[in-house]
């Protein structure tokens, strides 16, 4: 029986240091309009999103069409990279996925937080076998889970996401079989 996760990194938000209650911005949420019609055209089952605001708002519009609720589930929010800003992003983030050990000060790393990510997947696995689950993500936890699972998602690969951008990945049981873009910005 195969089990289809539907990944949505979010769509463009506005940048605010609160990562929780950071919405999206006006384009991003007529992203999350176009998000809503493709994953409309699938038979979905059960939206997850993580607590941020902006994963949320992207998936929201599943989740009214199917009428079910979104359940949160706090392990797929984003990895948090350090304590507080980091003056250079783009060498921060190179840093940590050139050693997957590697965590800045107060920050996950790479190892830690797709652990996190890939024992939520594999608890989606075994609670919805079968069924087409939709979940509201962030772009570096996507991609480590992905990782995770075949080495050819990378940071290559991190670096052109878009937001939004959607994968479903399918799966027989706990075996991924399958990645498809099923839509990319």
């Amino acid at each position: 029986m195969r089990t289809n996760l539907y990944f949505v990194r979010h769509a463009h938000s506005e940048y605010t240091p609160e990562e929780y209650t950071r919405p999206l911005s006006q384009k991003g949420l007529a992203d999350a309009e176009e998000v809503t019609k493709i994953l409309t055209e699938n038979k979905i089952d059960v939206v997850v999103s993580s607590p941020y605001k902006r994963a949320v708002q992207t998936v929201e519009g599943t989740a009214l069409n199917i009428a079910k609720k979104i359940l949160i589930e706090d392990d797929f929010k984003e990895r948090k990279l350090s304590e507080g800003s980091v003056e250079n992003f783009s060498l921060a983030i190179r840093r940590v996925w050139e050693n997957e050990n590697v965590a800045l000060e107060g920050g996950e790393s790479n190892l830690a937080a797709q652990k996190r990510g890939v024992a939520a997947t594999l608890k989606l696995l075994q609670d919805y076998e079968g069924k087409n689950v939709v979940i509201g993500t962030h772009g570096n936890l996507m991609v480590l889970i992905l990782n995770y699972f075949d080495k050819k998602y990378d940071f290559a690969f991190w670096e052109n996401l878009d937001m939004p951008d959607i994968y479903r990945l399918t799966f027989e049981r706990n075996k991924l079989v399958e990645v498809k873009q099923v839509w990319k910005r």
